[in-house]
This record gives structure tokens, C-alpha cells and sequence, in this order.
């Protein structure tokens, strides 16, 4: 699934190419893509008719499109779900299909039709304007109001694992299964350490290096391991190139040698390092 910077490229293309353009037609191929607006494919494509987007809008994982009616068109990327503007390599994925006033064409494509898009009201949530279905959703890391200490004084009241606790969005959003790891090597971090347990430093590093390797995925165009994960344009990310935990289960780790380790983790892996970032000991038994 996108992570933040993989969403973010997406949000400043579609700024690029569809930002104050108005929307001349729309079409549903596939009812599935629009399942999250209550009231059906017929009302979404009237609302949208005629609407000016005159804003892109993102948070953590989150994209949106604010239109002149003072809704929010919110994009649900899903797990290979895709913005693409002009022709698309394959047709029969385009589950939305928008044109502009200009010409321009914004196609959703979607081969495993987990995503979709949803009309959605606009409410203000801690000084920030968000659609709704968003508005539980905590700041992330390059969110410029966004406030670590605060999110280390909730970190510090969890009796659960760092990594699981990173990737719960209410707590910290827009870091995913990569990013995570990737961050949590950096701060020479166990995901299996619990919250609770860390020092106020450590949990400090370890949003300060999610924020700091996102910042370098988003340099490269986000993480691409398949055709996946593209841009507007259709072209991927190369950070993949540049990981030094995620997806390099026995290769030698970057910093001391030894082997990277992949081990479960909620239905997903979990890459880090046996030397850098020890497991936590397990409690003595009685």
C-alpha cells in the first residue's frame, strides 16, 4: 500500500495537471471504485459535474481533492490504485474516468479494485480543514504543525510494540510497513521494544529518522517494488534503491555487517538488524 511519500507525489502532480480546471464529464466503470459514497455512482458523477478543484489536500496516507462546492473528493489509493493524467497502458483497469475543461483527463485506475473515490463534507479539526472520513486521522511527521512531543506523550502511555504503535494512524499517520522499518533501523530501534519502555529520545529519533527518511523517498519519486506504484505520469520512485532494512532479509546490513533479519508481524514482515537493533529480553520466569 502507498505510504506518505508515495501519496505525496501523487498530490503534487494532480496540483500540476488538474489544479482550477473544472470537470466537464465523469464515468464510473466499476461500481466497486465508488462503494464508500452512500448514495451511489449516479450522485457522485452529478455532484462532480461542473466542479472547480480548487485545492489538493493531503495527511499521512490521505489524498483529497477540494472542489468548488465545498466538498472534498477523497481518493482512496487502496493497494494499486492509481491518479494517471492522458492515455493509460491498460484500459480495462480504469474504474473512474474524469475529463476537464481543457482536455485533460484524470483516470482512476485500480486492478485490484480496493480503492475508490467518495465525496465528502469539509470540517475543522485542530485548525486544519479535512473532509471527514479523514478527520480522525492524527498530523504526520512533514505536517509543519506537526508536534513530536505531543506524540511522545501518547508513545510514552502504550503497552504495545513501537513498530505497531508507528504505523497506527490515530497516533501518527503516513508511515507504513517500509517506513517504519526504515526508521526504526536508523534509530537503532527493535520494533518489538515496547513504547512505553523507550526513553524520550529514543522515540524522539525514531520520528525524527521517519520524517527524515520520508523526506528522501519523496526526493526520489517514493517507493516502487512493482508497476504499481507510479506517479501521475505512470513512472516510479526509485528510493526501493536506497533501503537499508525493508526487503534485505540476509543481506549484510549497511552499518555493522551482520545479516538482516526478516521476522511476522501483523499479517506482514518486519526487517531490521539482530546487531544494531536487539530484541528485547524476555521476561525472567519465576
Amino acid at each position: 500500500m502507498p505510504e506518505l511519500p508515495e501519496v505525496e507525489v501523487v498530490r503534487r502532480g494532480l496540483a500540476n495537471h488538474v489544479l482550477d480546471r473544472s470537470i466537464s464529464a465523469v464515468r464510473v466503470h466499476h461500481p466497486r471504485a465508488v462503494r464508500r459514497h452512500e448514495a451511489g455512482p449516479a450522485d457522485l458523477t452529478a455532484r462532480l459535474l461542473d466542479a472547480r478543484i480548487v485545492e489538493t489536500g493531503r495527511r499521512g496516507k490521505y489524498l483529497w481533492l477540494v472542489l468548488s462546492t465545498e466538498e472534498a473528493l477523497v481518493v482512496h489509493l487502496g493497494m494499486s490504485g492509481q491518479m494517471l493524467i492522458g492515455p493509460v497502458p491498460r484500459s480495462d483497469h480504469v474504474r473512474i474516468a474524469a475529463l476537464f475543461d481543457d482536455g485533460t483527463t484524470l483516470s482512476f485506475v485500480d486492478q485490484r479494485t480496493f480503492g475508490g473515490w467518495q465525496l465528502a463534507e469539509l470540517v475543522e479539526v485542530d485548525g486544519a480543514v479535512l473532509p471527514e472520513p479523514v478527520a480522525h486521522i492524527a498530523r504526520d511527521p512533514l505536517d509543519p504543525r506537526f508536534d513530536p512531543d505531543a506524540v511522545i506523550k501518547v508513545l510514552r502511555r502504550k503497552h504495545s510494540e513501537i513498530k505497531r504503535q508507528l504505523l497506527d494512524q490515530t497516533v501518527v499517520s503516513g508511515i507504513g510497513n517500509i517506513y517504519a522499518d526504515e526508521a526504526l533501523w536508523r534509530a537503532r530501534i527493535n520494533g518489538a521494544r515496547l513504547a512505553e519502555k523507550l526513553t524520550r529520545p529514543q522515540l524522539r529519533a525514531a520520528l525524527d529518522a521517519a520524517a527524515e527518511v520520508m523526506h528522501e523517498a519523496l526526493a526520489q519519486g517514493g517507493t516502487s517494488f512493482d508497476a504499481l506504484y507510479v506517479n501521475v505520469n505512470g513512472e516510479s520512485g526509485y528510493f526501493d534503491r536506497s533501503l537499508d532494512a525493508y526487503g534485505r532479509e540476509g543481506e549484510p546490513c549497511r552499518r555493522c555487517g551482520a545479516p538482516i533479519r526478516r521476522e511476522k508481524f501483523m499479517n506482514r514482515s518486519s526487517f531490521y538488524c539482530p546487531r544494531c537493533q536487539p530484541r528485547p529480553r524476555a521476561p525472567r520466569t519465576k
